[in-house]
C-alpha cells in the first residue's frame, strides 16, 4: 500500500484562532529535528507527498526552511496549509524550496486576522500567489465557507474578496474541479462550510465511506498516526510512529478494523460516525 498523501503536523500552535477551525486539547508542541528526521526514514517508502499541516501554522515552525530542505533531500514533495497571515517574513524560503509542490492558502482565515485590513491581507496573499506560481509552485486558494446552510455572517465578506482577486487576477477565470482558474498554477477553491468530527456531536451517520487509510493518514507532532486529517485531538491514535514502524501500526485490529470498515462503506468508529466533512462522500 502507498497513500496519495500523508498529512505531517509540524506543529498544533497556531497564530490565530478562527471559528472555522475547532481547537485542539493536546499540549503545545514543535517537532524537533530529529523525530522529522525518524518520521521521514519511516514515511518515505509510503508516500511522495507529505502535507505540513493537520492543526496549527507551519509558517510558526522556526526550523520550516530546514523541515522543506530535509523532505526535498528524501525525495518527497511538500504541500503546505497555511493562513496565510506570516507570508511576508517566510515568503523568501518558500520561494527558495525546491521540495515545495503547492501552497493551500485559507482565505477563510479572514475573519480571525486580528486586527488585519481586509484588502492588505488578500492583496499579500494574492501577490504571493503570482510569485509562487512563476517559480512553478502551485497555489490553491480556499474559500471554504460557502453558507447553503445559512449560518449568519460566515460568507459575509466573501464578494469583496472576489472582487479584490479579480483585480489582481483579471477574469475570464477557468472552471476547475472545485472552483476556478485563475491565472496558470493559481486556483480559487470554494466549499461548504463542514462541522469537523467531534466525539461529543450528535450521531450523523454510520453508513459511508472515507479516504481515511485508503489514500491518507495524518501523523501529529508527537508521531501519534491517526487514519484523518481532521482528528486534531489524536482520537482514534493508532500507534506512535516514532517509536513503531508504519507497517506495523496500520497492521493493527484498530487499524485494519477502520479500513475494511471504510472499504464497505460502514463507519466503525464513534469519531467517523459524527463527522460532518464526511457528508461529502454520500
Amino acid at each position: 500500500m502507498r497513500f496519495q498523501k500523508v498529512y505531517l503536523e509540524i506543529t498544533n500552535v497556531c497564530n490565530r484562532s478562527c471559528a472555522f477551525c475547532p481547537q485542539s486539547s493536546r499540549a503545545p508542541r514543535f517537532l524537533e529535528e530529529g523525530e522529522f528526521v525518524c518520521l521521514l526514514e519511516k514515511l518515505r517508502p509510503w508516500t511522495d507527498y507529505l502535507y505540513f499541516h493537520l492543526m496549527g501554522e507551519p509558517l510558526l515552525h522556526p526550523k520550516l526552511g530546514r523541515f522543506l530542505a530535509l523532505a526535498g533531500e528524501a525525495g518527497f514533495r511538500v504541500i503546505l496549509t497555511t493562513n496565510g497571515t506570516l507570508l511576508a517574513r517566510a515568503e523568501p524560503l518558500l520561494l527558495a524550496a525546491p521540495a515545495l509542490h503547492k501552497v493551500n492558502l485559507s482565505l477563510h482565515s479572514f475573519e480571525a486576522n486580528e486586527g488585519g485590513e481586509m484588502e492588505a491581507y488578500v492583496n499579500s496573499c494574492g501577490a504571493f500567489a503570482a510569485r509562487a506560481a512563476e517559480r512553478g509552485i502551485l497555489v490553491n486558494l480556499r474559500l471554504w465557507n460557502g453558507d447553503s446552510a445559512v449560518r449568519s455572517g460566515w460568507n459575509a465578506e466573501n464578494a469583496r474578496i472576489l472582487a479584490l482577486l479579480e483585480a489582481q487576477f483579471p477574469p475570464p477565470w477557468r472552471p476547475s474541479r472545485s472552483g476556478s482558474k485563475l491565472a496558470e498554477r493559481v486556483y480559487l477553491d470554494r466549499a461548504e462550510i463542514f462541522d469537523w468530527p467531534d466525539p461529543a456531536a450528535e450521531f450523523r451517520n454510520e453508513k459511508h465511506s472515507c479516504y481515511g487509510l485508503r489514500d491518507q493518514i495524518g501523523v501529529l507532532c508527537d508521531g501519534t498516526v491517526v487514519p484523518c486529517c481532521l482528528d486534531r485531538d489524536g482520537t482514534l491514535a493508532l500507534g506512535n510512529l516514532l517509536t513503531a514502524d508504519l507497517g506495523e501500526i496500520l497492521a493493527s485490529p484498530r487499524a485494519e478494523a477502520i479500513l475494511t470498515g471504510f472499504r464497505r462503506g460502514e463507519a466503525v468508529e464513534e469519531l467517523c460516525k459524527r463527522c460532518g466533512y464526511a457528508n461529502r462522500f454520500q
